[in-house]
């Protein structure tokens, strides 16, 4: 029996909100309550700007090239935002994490509309037939394995302190176990049918390589002139949301082989594109 890429991401992803929920500190996100300007900029961007990026590069005389699955899989990831991931990468690399956190929450929940608008945009600009998203399919998802978690963790914290403080390494080293658990399965399902695929279809890899390239700068420009901020806003850009994508993957296309494979290769892509940055903004954030 082989372990599905798709069962570990929803257990993954759980983890990392419900112990981003128990380290969340309130005064820390009162702060940006006093500059929405910031957030609101990286919501557009990551829900609206990057996903047009992403129709954009399809619509691209080159892009036709492409195979089915290929160009499936670039459009799932350019209209799902927040991704919990992001959070983790922001925390460990001196991003800003609690500014990670509202703008992973405020793109899930702007998400529940954005998406199938973007879907029936998609759809209307390639006559793809089929794949109606509706607000509640992604409002479902979104409130189980995200929202739900991260006030679990909130309301821990603001009721129970105590025990969220002992409660708060060990969540982290559960999540941190888990998304290496998911690393490994990706490796170990997506590798081989990559190693197969990309000489069949060079072109997918560089295109989710150069939206995903755009994506990192725009978040970097939203960012602005602190690099910490520019660091968070440019991974929460650029890093989308598997989970959704692959739930999407495996309701409406079964008729796409591969299809979930090129998912997980645009979530390693991200990752691997964005290490020179998160070494590059090291060298400049305050320890």
């Amino acid at each position: 029996m082989t372990l599905s890429p798709t069962l570990v991401v929803t257990p993954a992803l759980f983890s990392v909100m419900l112990a981003l929920g128990v380290s969340l500190r309130p005064e820390s996100m009162h702060h940006w309550r006093s500059r929405p300007a910031l957030p609101l900029r990286v919501l557009l961007g990551s829900c609206v700007l990057v996903p047009l990026a992403g129709l954009l590069l399809l619509q691209s005389p080159w892009s036709g090239e492409l195979s089915r699955s290929a160009r499936h899989a670039i459009a799932l990831m350019a209209v799902c935002p927040s991704a919990p991931l992001a959070l983790r990468k922001a925390g460990v690399s001196g991003g800003d994490r609690q500014l990670a956190a509202l703008l992973q929450v405020s793109a899930a929940v702007a998400a529940i509309l954005t998406i199938p608008l973007l879907a029936l945009a998609y759809r209307q600009a390639f006559h793809q037939e089929g794949w109606l998203i509706r607000p509640r399919d992604v409002a479902l998802q979104v409130g189980q394995v995200q929202v739900l978690p991260l006030l679990l963790g909130v309301m821990l914290r603001q009721k129970l302190p105590h025990l969220a403080e002992r409660l708060e390494r060990p969540l982290e080293k559960l999540a941190n176990v888990l998304l290496l658990l998911l690393l490994v399965v990706i490796l170990v399902k997506a590798g081989p049918i990559l190693l197969s695929a990309v000489p069949r279809d060079p072109g997918a890899l560089l295109s989710m390589a150069l939206l995903i390239g755009i994506s990192l700068g725009l978040g970097r420009l939203l960012g602005g002139n602190n690099p910490r901020e520019g660091l968070t806003t440019a991974l929460v850009t650029a890093m989308r949301n598997p989970g959704l994508a692959l739930v999407f993957a495996e309701s409406h296309g079964q008729d796409l082989p591969g299809l979930k494979v090129w998912v997980l290769a645009y979530v390693l892509i991200t990752v691997l594109l964005g290490i020179p940055l998160v070494r590059r903004a090291g060298r400049r954030v305050p320890a």
